[in-house]
């Protein structure tokens, strides 16, 4: 008994022996920080790395560095890939536009990896370094160990506040989009032109919509335009109101940003905040959302099912 004891205590040091080994196999990176708070502009220096983990056969590997920040994911830059080595030197640079507001919520992520003509590319490892840490107001010249990558980040898409009420004698469902923020970056200036759409759906078919006016070049809106739908108390449970964020644009089509849905088959937040709107009639419950990517939000609407009620020809 006691020495099953003794094991399962001793187990987990082991295995963390285990991962600092594998951890220091993936070698360190070089790299320089320069922050230009007068034109609000982030200088990143990938420098070097040395001893990285060999990932090819032939006991090398031919790495690059892929560098970008997680308040903007799609804007990625890329080293050139050294061949055959483990200590590559790099000594490039990249500028990204942040405003003073937003380096605190950033993440700097420069991640190592091993390339490969014919196969997908081998992550060796990553930095991660929250910007809220580091002192940004000299330059900074560090190494880093390689962490093992952690999963793909989803995209930050954007938040928006609305408030909802029903009021069920009256069959008046309210909608009021107030405002939005940290929106994805649709645009080549880096701002967006959004506009909001309010969806309500019936038994999984479009009933009715409306829309917000586009507010340009801003990635934080503020609205405040209200909604009402005519919305009978009997059809209450098997309506889905869908807010959408799109970026409107002249020339092209819109495109959009993000999206979530609320009403009894929706999850999380969205179900809770819906379950206080029923819960609370005539009274408006506003709430914040996180906004989801819009393929899967649709997905959802289309797969998953209502009960099936009986019904009656009468």
């Amino acid at each position: 008994m006691n020495t099953a004891w003794v094991s399962d205590e001793v187990q987990p040091e082991i295995e963390d022996l285990e991962s600092e080994v594998e951890q220091k196999q993936r070698g360190k990176l070089q790299y320089s920080l320069e922050y230009n708070f007068r034109i609000q502009e982030l200088k990143v220096g990938v420098k070097q790395a040395v001893e990285l983990k060999a990932m090819d056969s032939g006991g090398t590997s031919d790495p690059y560095v892929i560098v970008y920040l997680t308040s903007d994911v799609r804007k990625r830059y890329e080293t050139k890939v050294y061949r055959r080595t483990l200590n590559p030197i790099f000594n490039e640079s990249f500028t990204f536009q942040v405003p003073q507001a937003e380096v605190s919520e950033s993440t700097l992520v420069m991640q190592v990896y091993d390339f490969n003509r014919f196969a997908k590319h081998d992550i060796i490892g990553e930095v991660r370094l929250p910007l809220a840490s580091v002192n940004l107001q000299h330059v900074i010249e560090q190494w880093s160990d390689l962490a093992v990558a952690s999963k793909v980040e989803e995209e930050h898409l954007g938040e928006i506040c609305f408030s909802l009420r029903y009021v069920p004698s009256t069959g008046k469902l309210t909608v009021l989009i107030l405002e939005a923020k940290q929106l994805k970056r649709m645009d080549s200036n880096g701002l967006s032109d959004p506009f909001v759409k309010v969806h309500l759906i019936l038994n999984r078919k479009k009933w009715k919509k409306k829309r917000t006016s586009v507010k340009k070049n801003t990635l934080s809106p503020y609205f405040n335009e209200v909604f009402v739908f005519d919305v009978p108390f009997s059809q209450i449970q098997n309506v889905d109101v869908v807010i959408s964020v799109w970026d409107h644009d002249k020339v092209t089509k819109n495109e959009p940003i993000g999206k979530l849905f609320l009403g009894c088959r929706a999850t999380g937040n969205q179900l809770r905040h819906w379950s206080d709107m029923l819960s609370n009639p005539r009274r408006p419950l506003a709430q914040w959302h996180i906004l989801q990517p819009p393929d899967g939000v649709d997905k959802a609407l289309g797969l998953k099912s209502h009960l099936k009620l009986p019904l009656h020809s009468r």
